[in-house]
């Protein structure tokens, strides 16, 4: 019952960041959004919760993991509720900022609970294995469950369905969960204030770059800004005798090499999500639900890889995993790259997909227990937010990036349709381009297409550098694989 609350937890703030997505057309119609503003609606949830995970698993440290959990829970609960009674754009982005708040609340201190909850052992391993299924699936059963949703009810219920499944949490935490030990200390409020502003800078720098171009003023002045406040925060960081970030973690080279896989497999699989969102319901034409139902296989081989790992972790130890699950993860997404407007569905879209889920249902299992291994219990909480944080900053960065080559590659091949569409096109349709500036199908799937192959290439990429920090990087002792069987090996991962 413990594993049930803290994963179901897990689950609704994980899958809150892709169950907008179904609905964003919706809500753009209702409250009146113009399309450039339109992006915030998951932009404010995402750089809120990346930015304050920091601070989030830190206050569980030092105020008690239960309590801080709950408070989490409730903020989120509340959030969800005034975003979907929502009555213009500015106070559904706000309400999104609050639930941000909430799930970096709530997150790491769900994953810091589980080291404290459950032995070390096949117990824990197996705890973690349910953890990284719901973490890594979670966005695969959000665009399920928004495409139910939208076309049952309306877009305000991708919010209010948080509000019970919140309170039952909250509800059922006290009585299934016990408290953690506190342990007394301060917050690093300028650590968790420049870590906050700095990663903000840097996500607005590659939105700003895929829309307006690398030599944009604007463009450049994020990046610099970024750079500056990032540096002032490691500096407040090596300072602080409480850091919110303790930068001893970074030492060990497992951690260390853990972090960077992290970084680069969460910008592969937020890529993923977006642009095969994208293709389904752009180019093969699927409604809302059924684009959601198109993504299920996803969540179920995630958790069957993650299944698999936790069971045989203890005899072959993470690396493995970690190494083979980077290259299928890759594979995956290179045969994604060959999509066009000819492919189908089952033909293009599901067999890369199953690869690349069992790739990635293989490696958060030993990423989420090699980041949190050998961590003193005082900073387990600091560890989970940092472990979170780097997903979130990597899928954040990673999709910035990768909209980016999509933009370039989109306009590379608009300029080559154009000349074919007037070629072909009556009076009525030249009339509407040039007022819309917008090609119809079939020459606009061709752009999207050919747009959404590149950002593959450099997903797959991401992918395979994780594979080769995995080979460079990780170190497995005998000790550690006694340490995964339950026992007491000396040293750690």
């Amino acid at each position: 019952m413990a594993l049930l609350v803290i994963a179901s937890c897990q689950l609704m703030v994980v899958l809150d960041i892709t169950i907008v997505n179904i609905a964003l057309p919706d809500i753009q119609r209702s409250l009146d959004f113009s399309t450039t503003s339109l992006s915030w609606v998951v932009s404010a949830y995402t750089l809120t919760f990346g930015g304050l995970l920091l601070l989030g698993g830190r206050a569980g440290d030092i105020l008690g993991r239960r309590r801080v959990f709950v408070v989490g829970v409730l903020v989120f609960v509340i959030a969800s509720l005034l975003g979907g009674l929502a009555q213009g754009p500015g106070q559904l982005l706000a309400a999104r900022a609050l639930q941000g708040v909430g799930g970096a609340i709530a997150s790491p201190t769900a994953l810091a609970l589980i080291s404290t909850t459950f032995r070390e052992g096949p117990e824990r391993n197996r705890a973690f294995g349910v953890f990284a299924a719901v973490s890594a699936g979670g966005g695969a059963i959000g665009l399920l469950a928004g495409g139910m949703l939208v076309e049952w009810l309306n877009w305000r219920w991708v919010l209010f369905v948080n509000v019970p499944i919140g309170l039952l949490i909250a509800l059922a935490t006290p009585r299934w969960i016990r408290e953690s030990e506190r342990h007394p200390g301060h917050f690093d409020l300028a650590g968790a204030a420049t870590s906050t502003m700095g990663m903000v800078l840097l996500v607005y720098g590659f939105i700003r770059a895929a829309q307006d171009g690398w030599r944009d003023a604007v463009t450049l002045a994020s990046f610099a800004g970024a750079v500056v406040v990032l540096a002032l925060f490691l500096l407040v960081e090596r300072r602080s005798r409480q850091p919110i970030t303790p930068l001893h973690m970074f030492a060990d080279r497992n951690r260390a090499g853990t972090y960077g896989i992290m970084l680069c497999l969460a910008a592969a699989i937020f890529g993923m999500f977006f642009f095969l969102t994208l293709f389904v319901q752009n180019v093969l034409d699927f409604s809302p639900l059924r684009a959601g139902l198109a993504f299920l296989p996803v969540s179920a081989v995630i958790a069957i890889g993650a299944g698999l790992a936790s069971r045989f972790l203890p005899t072959f130890g993470p690396k493995p995993f970690m190494v083979g699950g980077a290259l299928l993860s890759a594979v995956g997404l290179a045969w994604l790259t060959l999509t066009d407007v000819h492919s189908t569905y089952a033909g293009s879209v599901l067999g890369p997909m199953l690869v690349f889920s069992m790739g990635m249902g293989t490696q958060f299992v030993s990423l989420t227990l090699m980041a949190l291994s050998n961590v003193p219990t005082r900073e387990t909480g600091a560890a989970s937010g940092l472990l979170n944080a780097t997903q979130q900053v990597g899928g954040s960065l990673g999709l910035s990036i990768l909209v980016t080559v999509f933009g370039t590659a989109s306009r590379d091949e608009a300029e080559k349709q154009v000349p074919d569409f007037l070629a072909q096109a009556t009076p009525a349709e030249q009339l509407r381009f040039r007022r819309t500036g917008e090609l119809p199908p079939p020459w606009s799937d061709e752009i999207l297409t050919a747009g959404i192959s590149s950002a593959f290439v450099v997903a797959a990429v991401f992918a395979l550098l994780a594979a080769l920090i995995a080979v460079l990087v990780i170190q497995v002792r005998p000790s550690d694989l006694e340490r995964l069987k339950g026992g007491t090996g000396p040293g750690g991962m």
